[in-house]
């Protein structure tokens, strides 16, 4: 097995779970924007309702209709406070999917980061075995051309 298949093994599996992270992500978001819309169109469809029926209450009017009116009232606040209870719990999951996402970025770019690192330890190791075999060669060949020479062509001072 290669050196590094094990690096690229785990950065195969690290790129796997940002991706699983970047759609947790995208699924979050989206739902909690949608989360967002239904509780901005229901806190608007409120407004349109006390604005329409709400002013026709001040005048003589059947109790009964007040009542319901009261009554719807009081479930239309009951579902505006319950989306957004769901907004909030959505936007929450929403930032929780970002922070896993991110520490899925960040553990991929530390394993491609140490995989450049051992590369560039083995090519440094290459260089320093070459740089030591043209040494051993260069050496060779000198000792190789003096006992060629003879044994006179060793000086001694």
């Amino acid at each position: 097995m290669p050196p590094l298949q094990p690096l690229q093994t785990l950065l195969e599996q690290a790129r796997a779970e940002r991706d699983q992270a970047l759609a947790a992500h995208q699924r979050a978001r989206s739902a909690a924007q949608s989360a967002e819309t239904q509780a901005a169109q229901l806190a608007q469809y409120r407004r349109d309702y006390v604005q329409r029926f709400g002013g026709r209450f001040g005048r003589a009017g059947a109790v009964e209709l007040l009542q319901c009116y009261q009554g719807f009232m009081a479930r239309l606040d009951d579902a505006v406070a319950q989306q957004a209870q769901a907004t909030r719990q959505a936007v929450a999951q929403a930032e929780a999917a970002q922070a896993a996402l991110l520490s899925a970025e960040l553990r991929v770019a530390a394993v491609g980061k140490l995989i450049e690192r051992r590369l560039a330890e083995a090519g440094q190791a290459a260089e320093r075995r070459e740089q030591k075999a043209t040494d051993e060669f260069a050496s060779r060949a000198a000792w190789q051309r003096l006992a060629a020479a003879g044994p006179g062509a060793v000086g001694l001072v």
